[in-house]
């Protein structure tokens, strides 16, 4: 599947030309028209923005389908939000703390620090 074929394809079944999408997402009508015709690769953020602009869910884009694809049984795991280390509290803090002191040390210190670590989860 060419993405270009499939998103001229969910444009003009929402009968909307390259200008109206143009004025949806704020990409110029010459590079729609590029991804169109296959001279350009969109982003994963542009392509999110053309699929809001069509006004459909993103995997559309890549399938055809009347329903959404099915999920294959995968083994239940708690979500990411529960099981994140410095997601809240007092981890928390000291992560954003941390992330600060990193950004105003220099390069080498970085290279140190980040050797250090490794040589520790080893």
């Amino acid at each position: 599947m060419v993405i270009g074929d499939r998103l001229r394809e969910l444009r003009e079944q929402k009968k909307l030309s390259q200008g109206d999408i143009e004025k949806r997402t704020g990409l110029l009508r010459c590079y729609i028209s590029r991804v169109e015709n296959g001279h350009t690769v969109p982003a994963v953020e542009t392509l999110e923005k053309l699929a809001r602009a069509l006004e459909i869910p993103m995997y559309q884009l890549f399938y055809d389908g009347a329903k959404p694809p099915e999920v294959p049984n995968l083994i239940k795991r708690k979500g990411s939000d529960n099981i994140a280390w410095g997601n809240s509290g007092k981890d928390a803090k000291f992560l954003n703390k941390l992330r600060r002191l990193l950004g105003k040390s220099n390069e080498d210190d970085r290279k140190l620090i980040l050797y250090t670590l490794q040589k520790m989860a080893r």
